[in-house]
């Protein structure tokens, strides 16, 4: 008789950065259920997003590769998937169902990837062509376009409550539907899901229920540091596109956010009591994880694209299947991770062939990686991180800007290393290996084994007349657009 095989439940948040939980200590949020999971499995505060960018992370997510070999690490909205095998395509080649629920970020909007069957919330993007199964819901439920009225940005720091019924919440929608697709399973096979929230990346709209809960919660303060007083131009163009908050409406800006989170570990229990429910709790994998963070104001800064903590290290818990000894209970793995590891990962526990093409190794083997290069944007903006699991090096090519941080002593990044002789062997170590990593039009910023970079530059600030990205009123439907404009980015 064929043993019998594991379902996996793969389950993505957007723009969540990984220390805002409860199970890593932060004192303000709350994340029970999500604390419970973590209980039930193992934790990996050193994973990190390669590029913490939404669509080159779920290329890496769903590929098992880096940015170098998928080709993205810029965001390329009107790119497919490349030409690989991909998460959902080799479970299905497998024998096994495959679902997505919420957001995936390929192009076109409904290309599968490998999945039987998509329910798709893709933050607002009816230029691209698609059929939104979130906007069809809010039609069939009378509000048909009216997703955005609550006029918040997807990508800027405005906030108010959500302006529908709670049940057209695309948190509420995403669960909804995951929970019966699960109850729609063919119980002859296995199956792959995969759940992905489009929050809480902006819009900043929660559920007055869940924001209520913080008003009267102290808020952490912002992170400051002294390097942060002259900064290269990557960071100044960021801090140049979001308005620079006082600490009063960052406050604010926080409880919304961190209510989006509170909303999202809510609805999470729904899905593990349908599992728990429909009998296959206990033969289901779970793997939460993040695709970037969120500056949320530190430094001054905010979104992603950077390679600071806040930014750059996601959730990562690894829940086995009920008797799998391979992944203990309530174990904290301090080995270095990245979003190419979740693929290997899950097939290998599934008893699924990994493909070749994988660059990510397994979380539960013995292979340990030494180093983690991460990489973001090209030309005035790019930057660059070498990670030790210890020791974080962070390039700026545009002026030649090099920052080092000690994570054990310094794990909110205040005090940069780079240039002290107590480091050097460390930075000459991790530079090294970044030179190493470099390709394509990186390759001429280092010269015979030193990083030199390009010239400095100053940022000027230019006007923002699309207000981030502004959705409007999307009934009747907006135009066509060209796929590729980059909406939003700054």
């Amino acid at each position: 008789m064929t043993e019998k095989r594991p379902n996996v439940l793969l389950i993505a948040v957007d723009q969540w950065p990984g220390h805002l939980f409860g199970y890593r200590g932060h004192h303000a949020i709350e994340t029970p259920t999500i604390d419970q999971l973590a209980r039930n499995g193992a934790i990996y505060p050193r994973a990190y997003s390669e590029c913490p960018i939404c669509i080159p992370a779920r290329r890496t997510l769903m590929t098992g590769t880096s940015p170098r070999t998928h080709g993205d690490r810029l965001f390329q909205p009107a790119a497919p998937m490349p030409d690989l095998p991909t998460l959902a395509g080799t479970f299905q080649a497998a024998g096994y169902q495959t679902a997505a629920v919420g957001k995936i970020h390929a192009f076109p909007p409904r290309a599968r990837i490998g999945f039987e069957e998509a329910l798709i919330a893709e933050e607002g993007r009816p230029q691209l062509g698609a059929v939104d199964d979130h906007d069809l819901y809010l039609s069939d439920r009378g509000f048909t376009g009216k997703q955005f009225m609550h006029g918040m940005s997807n990508n800027d720091y405005g906030w108010r409550t959500w302006h529908l019924p709670e049940d057209c919440h695309v948190t509420n929608w995403t669960t909804f539907a995951m929970c019966r697709t699960i109850k729609r399973r063919d119980p002859t096979r296995p199956a792959f899901w995969h759940l992905s929230y489009t929050q809480p990346h902006p819009p900043i709209v929660p559920l007055a229920a869940y924001l209520e809960r913080y008003t009267r919660r102290e808020m952490p303060a912002a992170l400051s540091a002294p390097w942060g007083d002259d900064v290269p131009y990557a960071l100044q163009a960021v801090r140049g596109y979001w308005d620079q908050l006082p600490s009063d409406r960052l406050a604010d800006v926080r409880r919304a956010f961190y209510a989006l989170c509170t909303h999202i570990d809510a609805q999470l229990r729904l899905v593990i009591g349908t599992l728990r429910e429909e009998a296959v709790l206990d033969d289901t994998i779970i793997l939460f994880c993040g695709d970037h963070g969120d500056m949320l104001g530190d430094f001054g800064l905010y979104a992603k694209r950077l390679m600071y903590e806040g930014s750059a290290n996601v959730p990562m818990i690894l829940i086995p299947a009920k008797g799998d000894r391979r992944v203990a209970p309530g174990t904290t793995d301090m080995r270095l991770v990245g979003l190419q590891d979740v693929m290997p990962t899950l097939l290998d526990l599934a008893g699924v062939h990994v493909p070749q093409t994988c660059d990510g190794l397994p979380m539960t083997g013995e292979a340990r990686r030494e180093t983690l290069y991460g990489e973001a944007l090209e030309g005035s903006r790019a930057t660059r991180m070498m990670h030790d699991g210890r020791h974080k090096l962070i390039w700026y090519p545009t002026g030649n800007v090099v920052q080092l941080f000690d994570l054990e002593e310094d794990p909110d990044e205040r005090v940069d290393r780079a240039g002290d002789p107590a480091y050097g062997a460390v930075e000459a170590r991790l530079t090294e290996r970044l030179i190493g990593e470099l390709y394509g039009v990186d390759g001429g910023l280092a010269e015979a084994g030193r990083l030199v970079g390009t010239p400095a530059e100053r940022y000027v600030p230019v006007p923002n007349r699309g207000l981030s990205g502004q959705r409007g009123l999307h009934y009747p439907e907006p135009p066509l657009d060209d796929p590729a404009n980059v909406v939003g980015a700054g």
